[in-house]
């Protein structure tokens, strides 16, 4: 429901959503893109489930991604502002996290961040950064929907339509 209400939001705004996807490899894209006429909001989205994809195809500094691992607040943050620039949009979503089976980079499975990038509130401000940390119960289904299901709740509190 919330995906509904962010797409026509943005739409009658005239902006647009693109996602980052490490740990949900593309569910975050499908929540938008199963909604009818998505396409006049929805630019695209990029899955980086590599590590090393996230510094190539979204920008994720390199020694960000050495000193902090990929499962990490600025990381997140980071994924959201790389697809946000390479696919052109005011609006991005991010994923990135820990589904297991096994914990990850000293996280453990179900450690998972959320974050959104989108234009200053007010002329003069810096983009809008919002990141959460969660730690979500369940097998690698229910992290990664999770997951999904989080980033979307972000995206409709930041833009103000929960």
């Amino acid at each position: 429901m919330h995906a509904e209400r962010i797409l026509a939001a943005l739409r009658d705004r005239g902006e647009t959503l693109a996602v980052a996807e490490s740990l949900t490899g593309g569910l975050l894209a499908a929540a938008f893109v199963e909604v009818p006429g998505a396409s006049r909001v929805f630019r695209g989205g990029i899955v980086a489930y590599a590590t090393e994809l996230k510094a190539k195809l979204l920008g994720v500094p390199p020694p960000l991604l050495s000193s902090h691992g990929p499962v990490d607040p600025a990381v997140a943050a980071a994924l959201a502002a790389g697809a946000r620039e390479r696919c052109g949009a005011d609006w991005a979503a991010a994923t990135t996290g820990v589904a297991g089976p096994d914990p990850q980079a000293g996280q453990p499975v179900g450690r998972v961040y959320v974050a959104v990038v989108g234009p200053p509130a007010s002329r003069g401000e810096p983009d809008r950064v919002e990141v959460r940390e969660l730690t979500l119960p369940g097998d690698r289904a229910a992290i990664r929907n999770g997951a999904v299901d989080a980033a979307v709740g972000l995206l409709a509190e930041t833009l103000a339509l929960v």
